[in-house]
């Protein structure tokens, strides 16, 4: 099974990196709300319903169902961790892509200026 990388690249599904994110939010979160066991399986039913899609899916549609079953375990105030962490990470991203436009311009790279 293959993923959808944000920059449109494929890549193949690790199943690792699911439950390293996870496990990296509960640490994050107040109180440790899931077992490694849960963590687990949350990951194994992400990977169930990635196959049963039958293509490839975007990093975003992963994390998506991620945040689902972390809700549907219970675990609410882990989940608002991992909402927090995921919107952070994306104001980070678009912080670089700006700075990499800026960038063009100020060296002159940039081709619409050019033009």
């Amino acid at each position: 099974m293959r993923i959808i990388k944000r920059n449109g690249s494929e890549e193949v599904f690790d199943i690792k990196k699911i439950v390293a994110a996870i496990t990296k939010a509960d640490c994050a979160s107040e109180k440790r709300e899931l077992t490694q066991e849960e963590i687990i399986d949350i990951a194994d039913y992400v990977e169930y319903k990635c196959n049963k899609l039958g293509r490839a899916v975007s990093v975003e549609e992963i994390q998506d169902m991620v945040e689902d079953q972390i809700m549907a375990k219970g675990a609410f105030e882990l989940a608002k961790t991992y909402v927090r962490y995921r919107y952070t990470r994306s104001l980070a991203r678009k912080a670089n892509t700006t700075d990499n436009q800026i960038l063009t311009l100020i060296e002159c790279n940039n081709e619409e200026v050019k033009q």
